[in-house]
């Protein structure tokens, strides 16, 4: 394409439909490669490309960008909690799935989205950091919710187990650019998932008798236990009588 034909070309897409959709995409392509912090606004308007009277039409500061990008993120699916929402899959195979890529061809490997903004938004209290926490804590109480339909009696401090299992399993595949580093965590995984759903499993088993029936111990009895008894054969008020003595 000459020269003349591509001015033309990003004029059009300048002035055309769509323009937030584009900062969108060019915001997730530069943060994912250069990382939030060392993107600028004006680096996002050239990229998408855009005015930056458009951009700040749509997003009146980094923060709200920041925070847009990863809502789409959250509903794209290519995060590590998707998979625990497909009702299309075996409870235990979601279960397994928090340790696989969202994105399986992504080079380099890309850690948690979430993970990587609270990082370089560090103040808890910023909107971003926020956010992050709240897509973590929605995270736990999926997983939550998938353990109680496998059946654990437990599923809250699993769920927590599980949950970190993931996100450190997700940070040292970016750092060692290792896509299938995920299966060193899936291992552990599945221990303390055996482990958790045996312990159900035998809790329940001992407080049942075959058939359902509920399984009651007999009454402890203590020193003050009044209960009486018949008095044995032989015996008044349950003493025995003595032979007389010898004469």
């Amino acid at each position: 394409m000459n020269t003349t034909a591509s001015t033309t070309a990003t004029a059009s897409r300048r002035r055309g439909r769509g323009g937030r959709e584009r900062v969108l995409a060019a915001a997730a392509r530069l943060f994912a490669t250069q990382g939030i912090g060392a993107t600028g606004m004006e680096q996002v308007a050239e990229e998408a490309p855009v005015s930056k009277r458009t951009l700040y039409a749509h997003f009146r500061t980094k923060n709200d960008l920041v925070i847009a990008h990863l809502q789409g993120l959250a509903q794209s699916g290519a995060t590590l909690e998707a998979v625990l929402t497909r009702e299309d899959v075996p409870p235990r195979d979601r279960i397994r799935g928090l340790f696989d890529q969202p994105v399986a061809d992504a080079a380099p490997v890309r850690g948690c989205p979430f993970i990587d903004a609270a990082v370089e938004f560090p103040d808890p209290e910023s909107a971003v950091h926020a956010y992050a926490r709240e897509q973590k804590l929605r995270m736990v109480r999926l997983i939550t919710a998938v353990l109680t339909e496998l059946g654990c009696r437990e599923p809250l401090p699993l769920a927590e187990q599980l949950a970190t299992l993931a996100d450190g399993a997700a940070s040292r595949a970016m750092v060692l650019d290792d896509a299938d580093y995920g299966r060193h965590a899936r291992a552990a995984a599945e221990v303390l998932l055996d482990h958790a759903l045996r312990e159900g499993v035998a809790q329940v088993a001992g407080r049942t008798r075959p058939g359902g029936a509920t399984r009651s111990r007999p009454p402890r009895r203590g020193r003050d236990d009044k209960t009486t008894h018949p008095p044995a054969s032989g015996t008044r008020y349950g003493l025995r009588r003595l032979p007389p003595p010898p004469v």
